[in-house]
């Protein structure tokens, strides 16, 4: 027989992933609200499993105790279980185990910021609406972290390796692309959006496996050929060589000089353009994850050069200043 807390993971598991395969229906017009609902469900039932794991698998540890009222009206000293209106107990909620276990250090501050979130997405869902379909590019970002994170809480807390769900389906699941068109919010949308972005200013840990959100970029393209092979960047002298054409490359990195700056300016409270931010742009460049040198002259060896970057060395950069 199962202990309850292995009972209370296996269900844990099923509603995370019952979110996901809701989530990557291709006509399912409630999919971020289920998808909320489902995940939190999730969450809950992980966090109920860790804490009975942590309790001796007591049920009783779970539940919410309040004091006795006696005859005359008054607090009594004894303590009894706390009931549902159907007479059943009542057990510790999502946020007081989490903020338990963050105090504890057996769960990331920023998991649980990304919890808060996805909370606030999940609430807005089952107590009113959601309009914009800004709700639905965030969900995305908040939603693909809190994958990420699920899976290595469940792989920590209980050595459970998840990669035989795919997980990863989430982030790449019939994205709807943005519209160009200006959203315009009301006042309910943009305390929303605050409060997301005063979730993501907080620091985090460089070398922590959690996330509160994650950027998705996605870019289609047609291939010439059903056979046609994905590539990446490599410095293995035995690798196939694949030139590119100049908007190729333009297209890979797409930031200059001054685009760079700008945007860590805007992203980190303590930057400033010292030799510790040229010596770290310098090494980075060289490396063709992040940089490339271009001529100004195309086909001509001599001509001036300028260094270009592709976005993804804001994450290394992010190793060495706070983000705001």
């Amino acid at each position: 027989m199962k202990s309850r807390s292995k009972e209370l993971l296996d269900r844990a598991i099923s509603a995370t992933v019952a979110a996901i395969e809701i989530y990557n229906k291709p006509n399912f017009p409630y999919r971020e609200e289920t998808f909320a609902v489902l995940a939190i469900n999730g969450w809950e039932l992980l966090f109920k499993a860790k804490w009975l794991a942590d309790h001796g698998n007591k049920v009783g540890s779970l539940y919410v105790m309040e004091e006795r009222e006696k005859l005359d009206g008054t607090k009594s000293k004894k303590f009894k279980v706390k009931i549902t209106r159907s007479g059943n107990p009542f057990t510790h909620s999502l946020d007081f185990i989490a903020k338990k276990l963050v105090n504890d250090k057996d769960f990331d501050e920023s998991g649980w910021a990304n919890l808060q979130a996805l909370l606030e997405i999940r609430d807005s869902s089952i107590h009113f609406y959601n309009r914009s379909s800004i709700f639905s590019h965030r969900l995305q970002e908040i939603g693909a972290a809190s994958l990420k994170n699920f899976a290595a809480a469940t792989k920590a807390w209980f050595g459970r390796d998840l990669a035989k769900f795919d997980f990863s389906l989430l982030p790449m699941a019939f994205v709807a692309l943005a519209d160009q068109e200006a959203i315009v919010l009301n006042h309910e949308e943009k305390r929303f959006l605050s409060f997301i972005d005063t979730l993501e200013s907080k620091p985090q840990k460089a070398d922590s496996p959690y996330s509160v959100t994650v950027n998705i970029d996605i870019k289609f393209t047609r291939s010439k050929a059903k056979e046609a092979l994905g590539v990446q960047v490599t410095n293995n002298p035995d690798a196939p060589e694949v030139r590119l054409t100049e908007q190729q490359i333009r297209d890979t990195y797409p930031w200059g000089y001054d685009r760079l700056t700008a945007e860590c300016r805007a992203r980190y409270k303590d930057f400033k353009m010292t030799n510790k931010y040229h010596a770290l742009r310098m090494k980075l460049q060289g490396e063709k994850r992040f940089g490339a040198m271009r001529f100004l002259d195309p086909g001509n060896s001599k001509s001036a050069k300028k260094p270009f970057f592709n976005p993804n060395i804001m994450a290394e950069l992010d190793k060495h200043y706070v983000k705001k």
